[in-house]
């Protein structure tokens, strides 16, 4: 297939690498940044939405095993993790209302609304391509699903190259799979203990989650 919808494959490429860049800057680097400032700033507000934000997105860490792996469950992962980190930071009724009642010009403040506004653009386009590559979920295989695993395939294989160095190990693409599924099956009971206890007790408020 040459065309996605309006998209050549080149395009489509260029489109996937830019969400894996905005990824990296907004899924993984900025929270990070935000989490050490909030300690230090005693932003405890700002400092609980980074914490839960963290447990939420450790799937889009999980896809990127399992996409190393040559999983189509990681493209699948892929679609949905996006989706709930944008739900984890904005969902909780408590904490928007701190954020909201801080000063916009608080340097802090307005770069915790920069960032969940960016990272929802992310997730819109990040969903967007998937909807787009749809037939990857049941072949990933596709010449534009490349697009997809390259990047996770070349995480792993500088991690291969790492533990080769410095354990003088070997990480496979089936050591990557069994660590994925297991992080997965851990994943799943905290958030169906979280559904099944806390969702009921506290609803939108973050209480102990």
């Amino acid at each position: 297939m040459n065309e996605i919808f309006f998209l050549t494959e080149p395009q489509f490429q260029i489109l996937v690498w830019l969400s894996y860049r905005i990824a990296a800057t907004f899924a993984f680097g900025l929270p990070l940044f935000l989490l050490i400032w909030a300690k230090i700033s005693n932003s405890s507000s700002i400092d609980r939405l980074l914490s839960i934000y963290w447990k939420v997105s450790s799937l889009y860490a999980i896809n990127l095993l399992f996409l190393s792996g040559e999983s189509q469950l990681g493209q699948l992962i892929s679609f949905i993790a996006p989706i709930l980190m944008v739900v984890s930071i904005w969902f909780w009724v408590d904490l928007n209302e701190e954020i909201d009642e801080m000063s916009i010009y608080k340097p802090i403040s307005l770069t915790t609304r920069i960032w969940r506004w960016t990272l929802s653009f992310w997730a819109i386009l990040n969903t967007g391509l998937h909807i787009f590559s749809w037939r990857c979920l049941n072949s990933i295989y596709e010449n534009y699903c490349i697009a997809w695993r390259e990047i996770p395939y070349n995480s792993f294989t500088t991690t291969k190259l790492i533990i080769k160095f410095v354990l003088d190990g070997n990480w496979t693409t089936g050591i990557a799979t069994f660590f994925a599924f297991s992080a997965l099956i851990l994943y799943l009971i905290g958030l169906l203990q979280w559904l099944i206890i806390q969702f009921p007790k506290n609803g939108r408020f973050a209480g102990k989650f």
